[in-house]
């Protein structure tokens, strides 16, 4: 069977919120394709309720222990018989049309090893919000990679089987011996990992789609939730990334640092951690005081509001955050309905 995409998903402890991830790929409008399940051994029924789910383009992997992100992704690709690997967490959703505008994307573009999507945010519970990641999409180097990695989450990205390839290792365990493409010895940041050793390491281009065709879910519950570890994780991706390209690092280490670190306050204000944020922030301008001259206005909105969480009582801040949402929303508002995916100017 010519299949033309593989969809890896990892499953592992989301009950409540599987079925709908694997009901937003199973209704794309593109259907050449098949879903892998990668169960990295739920403890909960998320595996029960992955097999009442019956479609013939659906397999289920299961792992004998649980082995992380990484791992279940890597099982998922060395299953994957399509032309082209595309990814989704368990609690995120995709819009209907995504694979379709990911498939002429990458049909038209031969030198393009990772397409991606914009995202959506949604609530824990579902709810769309008036939130979107607004990367840049195109001319993406290695540097700009490092510093805002555009990608932004790891159900975005479709990515051509021929550059999984190109970056392909043996796993460094001596208790198995597999092909890898994300590093297993990470718990996090093994996406970004993986697409700046792609970009840094090959000839593949990487290259984005401005329709928000991803919905990523804000999980408090998640592994993205706790910025301590997300930074500590990202650190650790430094290190590997002194290696591979240690030329990149000497240039731009620093300023990446101070973009990672604001990012990370930003996180730290939607979790409603004050404290966190305003040290996140203090430290990313004394990493880089360029930030406040190169992009005053993200950092000085993300130092007021990391600020005004730490002093206002949290009622207060959200009321403000709320009255912001909306401004922001009446200049620029996304449509994303099931017809269509559009930008509205109001």
């Amino acid at each position: 069977m010519n299949i033309k995409v593989s969809v890896v998903m990892p499953v592992y402890n989301v009950q409540r919120f599987v079925k709908s991830a694997i009901e937003s790929v199973l209704n794309q409008s593109y259907d050449n394709f098949e879903l892998i399940l990668v169960n990295d051994c739920a403890t909960d029924n998320s595996l029960a309720i992955c097999q009442t789910i019956h479609d013939s383009r659906i397999r289920i992997i299961n792992h004998k222990h649980n082995k992380g992100l990484a791992a279940a992704r890597n099982t998922g690709i060395r299953h994957a018989i399509g032309h082209y690997v595309a990814f989704i967490d368990s609690d995120d959703q995709w819009h209907q049309d995504k694979l379709q505008l990911h498939v002429d994307h990458l049909n038209a573009n031969p030198k393009v090893g990772i397409s991606f999507s914009r995202s959506a945010f949604m609530q824990h519970d579902g709810t769309m919000t008036a939130i979107f990641q607004m990367p840049q999409l195109n001319n993406i180097s290695a540097e700009v990679l490092l510093c805002r990695n555009p990608v932004g989450n790891g159900s975005a990205p479709v990515i051509r089987r021929a550059a999984l390839n190109d970056i392909r290792f043996q796993s460094y365990s001596h208790a198995s011996d597999h092909s890898c493409y994300f590093d297993e010895t990470f718990r996090q940041s093994e996406d970004i990992e993986c697409w700046l050793r792609m970009i840094a390491t090959t000839k593949w281009q990487m290259a984005g789609i401005p329709q928000p065709l991803t919905y990523y879910r804000l999980n408090p519950e998640g592994l993205s939730s706790d910025v301590n570890k997300q930074l500590a994780s990202w650190e650790k991706m430094i290190d590997k990334a002194r290696i591979f390209a240690p030329k990149l690092l000497q240039q731009h280490e620093s300023k990446a640092r101070a973009y990672q670190l604001r990012y990370l306050a930003r996180q730290a204000v939607r979790s409603g951690q004050g404290t966190t944020a305003k040290e996140m922030i203090n430290k990313a301008i004394a990493q880089s005081p360029a930030l406040l001259m190169e992009e005053t206005g993200r950092t000085v909105v993300t130092f007021s509001a990391a600020y005004l969480l730490y002093v206002l009582p949290k009622s207060v801040f959200n009321t403000c955050a709320k009255i912001g949402q909306y401004c922001i929303g009446v200049r620029q508002r996304w449509v994303i309905g099931r017809d269509g995916v559009r930008a509205s100017q109001y």
